[in-house]
């Protein structure tokens, strides 16, 4: 008995690993499948993650060039399972039969079912809760893709067969299109919204002519520029003026362009899935860990000082805050003044603060 017990002591670890951990190869397959669905048009499996991987921030700046690549960004890849999962209503079969769907390799599929299952199965209330806040906003699949070259090319390599099979699936019309678990499809309207929303091109632009050009004239009108701390900077080109959907563009040459967002709510599919209005809960989230701010009602008031080495370390994101609840001044009176504060400090989430206004910096 003192055997049998010291052995299943010694397998159960091993087998709680196996659960807990993906190997390099299904990794890869799930990657690969992933990256080959969303060259596909109104994939709704891919579309759906990739925009919850866009609004959560797990996709980085370029969530199209993470979609290619989940495998090199394990974060994302893991980030992509729980949404596939929840995109699944957090149910095993579902989002076994929709690994399927994705035409996973056999070996793979029960695999990432059981880690994802075991990953996430405390999650399952307040993933259902934010699908359940998601799909009120979500317009459906924005998908039909194409990889950067030097990703295309590498996938060619590892996935001829099962890309032929998909292609062939998807030219039938049947793809996952009418999965179990899948996202609703956008309410018919009478007028639909044709306008991209894509903030991506935006960073690649040089000239307000071709802002002219690619929203119209109407649409465009040029402004002083100041930074998020006031100071001026120049001349700005506004995007779609006094709206909740204006954009303001710098110039910078070759630099790269500035791009600030101060209003709320807003259409635009910002870097990181970060806009204004957003909760400090959120921007905590997104970062990964706490970061310090400039307390409010002095220089520089209410900036994002120090990310702290979290995920924006380094992203040219610059976020100013405010706080929406400042009645009492006991309260208020602590966070304001020529001081630093951390973001996870208990006074900030009673004062409800929010993203004021945030600039993104191309590198």
């Amino acid at each position: 008995m003192k055997r049998l017990f010291v052995l299943v002591a010694l397998i159960f670890p091993l087998a709680l690993s196996a659960q807990t951990k993906l190997s390099e190869t299904v990794a890869a397959d799930f990657s690969a499948r992933v990256a080959h669905h969303y060259t596909l048009k109104n994939d709704s499996i891919t579309g759906y993650i990739a925009e919850q991987l866009n609004r959560s921030g797990s996709g980085g700046l370029d969530i199209d060039s993470t979609m290619f690549n989940l495998k090199n960004d394990l974060p994302a890849l893991d980030a992509a399972l729980k949404y596939l999962y929840q995109y699944s209503d957090c149910n095993r079969q579902r989002f076994i039969a929709n690994l399927r769907n994705m035409d996973l390799q056999t070996n793979s599929v029960f695999p990432l079912a059981t880690y994802t299952a075991n990953k996430y199965k405390n999650d399952t209330k307040a993933l259902l809760e934010d699908k359940s806040d998601f799909l009120k906003t979500y317009t459906g699949p924005v998908t039909g893709k194409q990889a950067p070259a030097a990703i295309a090319q590498a996938a060619a390599s590892t996935s001829n067969s099962a890309t032929a099979s998909a292609g062939e699936t998807a030219a039938a019309g049947t793809a996952t299109t009418t999965t179990e678990g899948a996202a609703p499809a956008a309410a018919t309207t009478t007028v639909a919204d044709t306008r991209s929303w894509e903030v991506k091109p935006l960073f690649q632009v040089r000239t307000p002519e071709q802002l002219v050009e690619m929203y119209g004239k109407d649409n465009v009108t040029q402004r002083e520029a100041t930074d998020l701390a006031g100071t001026k900077e120049g001349e700005a080109y506004v995007i779609y003026p006094d709206t909740d959907d204006e954009l303001e563009v710098q110039f910078d040459g070759e630099n790269g362009n500035i791009l600030t967002f101060s209003h709320f709510p807003s259409k635009w599919k910002s870097p990181y899935g970060i806009k204004a209005g957003d909760p400090l809960e959120k921007l905590i989230k997104v970062n990964g860990r706490p970061f310090r701010i400039n307390a409010f009602e002095w220089t520089n008031g209410g900036l994002v000082s120090d990310w702290q080495g979290g995920a924006l370390e380094g992203k040219g994101v610059v976020i100013q805050l405010k706080a929406n609840n400042t009645g009492d001044p006991k309260q208020y009176d602590q966070v304001t003044g020529d001081k630093v504060l951390r973001s996870d400090l208990p006074i900030l989430k009673k004062l409800d603060v929010i993203i004021q206004s945030v600039a993104f910096k191309s590198n």
